[in-house]
């Protein structure tokens, strides 16, 4: 396995795909609690206009550093209609979050659905 890994480092551009999907693997598999273990609302692209985001850490690092006025960053990430593999990744200050008591299986459902799925004791309001 090291010898495999030694051959891959030396190819450049295998190396930096490698290199980004194992950390990710890595990530993912030695993380002790759940990715995306919340659903929340959130107010994008605009105020006014509400999505539905999953939860999936604290930001770290250079992203939290840059932080305005020492704001605490959350990843957010925001799927698509009806693909929910693609979205987008947000930093939002925690305080914009609106937590939903939903689990993350029937926001996914309400997502796929494109809203025509809502959870069975959750019943939407006209708009």
């Amino acid at each position: 396995l090291r010898w495999a890994e030694g051959l891959v480092r030396r190819m450049p551009v295998v190396r930096t795909i490698y290199g980004g999907v194992k950390q990710i693997a890595e990530t993912v598999f030695n993380q002790k609690n759940n990715s995306f273990d919340r659903a929340c609302l959130l107010e994008y692209p605009r105020k006014g206009i509400w999505v539905i985001g999953f939860v999936a850490t604290t930001a770290r690092g250079e992203v939290a550093a840059h932080a305005p006025d020492g704001d605490k960053l959350v990843s957010v990430f925001v799927p698509t209609t009806p693909n929910p593999t693609s979205g987008f990744l947000l930093f939002v200050p925690g305080r914009d979050i609106k937590e939903l008591q939903m689990s993350v299986e029937d926001a996914a459902k309400l997502i796929i659905s494109a809203g025509l799925v809502y959870p069975e004791d959750s019943v939407p309001t006209s708009a």
